[in-house]
């Protein structure tokens, strides 16, 4: 994966969605009192993209920037399903997609500790 590729490319899916649900589905978001699921689910979302840009530009282990695009798609994609009506099977992958996010943000922590020189 080429996590600067990954975090660019879901920062402006993050914009894009923000208007989306501001905009275009302000009424059904707020007729179904599911606007403030919608702005956590952009929020949340963003939360993955600075992870990711920092790891296009250090040497750290791949797997670190799955867990944080996978968990910003569990969590996010999640919450943008059910707020427009999706199956609530779904709420489980909401904390998993937050474990996710801790996980890999714990992981490059512990890459900066362990060896600073692959930082930057």
């Amino acid at each position: 994966m080429n996590a600067l590729r990954c975090g660019l490319v879901l920062a402006a899916l993050t914009i894009i969605l923000g208007a989306f649900g501001a905009h275009a589905l302000r009424d059904t978001l707020a007729a179904s009192g599911h606007t403030e699921h919608w702005k956590t689910a952009v929020a949340y979302q963003f939360m993955a993209v600075p992870g990711l840009l920092l790891l296009g530009f250090v040497r750290a282990p791949r797997w670190i920037a799955w867990f944080l695009a996978l968990g910003a798609a569990f969590f996010s994609g999640s919450l943008y399903w059910l707020s427009l009506g999706g199956p609530g099977w779904l709420g489980p992958l909401t904390p998993l997609g937050g474990v996710l996010l801790i996980v890999g943000y714990i992981a490059l922590a512990c890459t900066a500790r362990r060896d600073p020189e692959t930082m930057g």
